[in-house]
């Protein structure tokens, strides 16, 4: 399935990393649920290399449908094998946030949204064109009671998040799963644009995306700030995040450099309150997933390291959404993201 001209990237990033991520026992926009976390020490990838991945990259590039425009049925290839669709789909359940904004996007209000714990509610940024979507349960979390009420012609997930759940949800109607969320949503939206035989849409949408980068990166010239991004965790986890995740697609896209501890093919490194000199960088976008109260932000921002920064200093450290730079996952957010790291950067 074809992709716009940076779809690639995150592809590319997939030879390198894994689809096996630490993360909080909570799931946080892109880390898999139901593992312990991997705590808040030294400098440790979150992330490993390896075959597995590499496996799951040529996966990704074959998913998709052969049937032409306005053809039903259709069959789509996807993470969990083959679904066929009937007729273009009415009443869609999305399972993740990276969904809700796929379709929103594509102009579709869902019947049902499955939100994240950190973010309960309908994001701000899609309210009043995401219409109000019946919760299904959370990400970790679905209500297969609720998503059968629904009476859903599609849903739309991926592996990742709710594999144990795909039999079942299968049974209740039509399901498409991609890999995972998080850098491959350039992928990601094509396969959801594919069940809704909306593909053309979607890579217009990825071409004004490209459009907005690309003006992005030539305002900024050839000398472009280094940024980190920090983001603030529950149970004192840190995160510098790093290339394979959303917002280091972004980055990468607009040719924006970052510290070398960051520039790793990982979704991130973790760092202590106590070793936060580690994020440092020309620019610093902070992120607090969830309730900051239950972070580290206060004590590692309080540290001297802290605010001793380059970026502190010159007061370039600034907080942004979590919910689009972290947890949006899609064209939308990517958008807002963008227009965010103009305002910044080029003030």
């Amino acid at each position: 399935m074809s992709v716009t001209s940076r779809g690639a990237t995150a592809v590319a990033l997939a030879l390198a990393a894994a689809l096996s991520l630490t993360a909080c026992g909570g799931s946080s926009g892109e880390e898999p649920s139901g593992k312990a976390s991997a705590g808040a020490g030294d400098k440790k990838a979150v992330a490993q290399g390896g075959k597995e991945f590499a496996d799951a990259a040529r996966k990704t590039a074959a998913m998709g449908t052969d049937a032409a425009p306005g053809q039903w049925p259709r069959t789509v290839e996807h993470a969990m094998g083959e679904t066929e669709i009937k007729a273009q789909p009415k009443r869609v359940v999305v399972l993740d946030v990276g969904e809700l904004d796929n379709v929103v996007s594509l102009g579709i209000k869902p019947v049902g949204l499955a939100p994240t714990e950190g973010s309960p509610e309908l994001p701000s940024y899609l309210k009043g064109k995401a219409g109000k979507p019946e919760n299904v349960g959370t990400i970790n979390n679905l209500n297969l009671e609720a998503i059968a009420a629904l009476k859903p012609d599609l849903i739309l997930g991926s592996q990742l998040r709710a594999a144990d759940k795909y039999d079942e949800l299968s049974q209740i109607a039509p399901t498409v799963f991609s890999l995972r969320p998080g850098f491959t949503w350039k992928e990601n939206y094509l396969l959801n644009a594919a069940a809704l035989d909306k593909t053309a849409e979607a890579k217009a949408k990825l071409a004004a995306y490209d459009k907005k980068i690309d003006a992005l990166d030539e305002k900024l010239g050839a000398k472009k700030p280094s940024v980190s991004m920090v983001r603030f965790m529950p149970d004192g986890v840190i995160r510098l995040y790093a290339n394979a995740s959303f917002i280091g697609t972004i980055l990468k896209d607009a040719g924006i450099p970052r510290p070398k501890n960051q520039d790793i093919d990982d979704l991130a490194a973790e760092v202590s309150a106590e070793n936060i000199d580690q994020a440092d960088a020309d620019y610093i976008f902070t992120g607090v997933y969830g309730d900051p109260k239950a972070t580290d932000k206060s004590k590692a921002q309080g540290n001297p390291l802290w605010k001793n920064l380059k970026a502190v200093k010159s007061g370039h450290a600034h907080d942004v959404p979590d919910e689009t730079w972290y947890l949006g996952l899609g064209v939308m957010a990517a958008e807002e993201v963008v227009a965010d790291l103009d305002r910044h950067l080029t003030a």
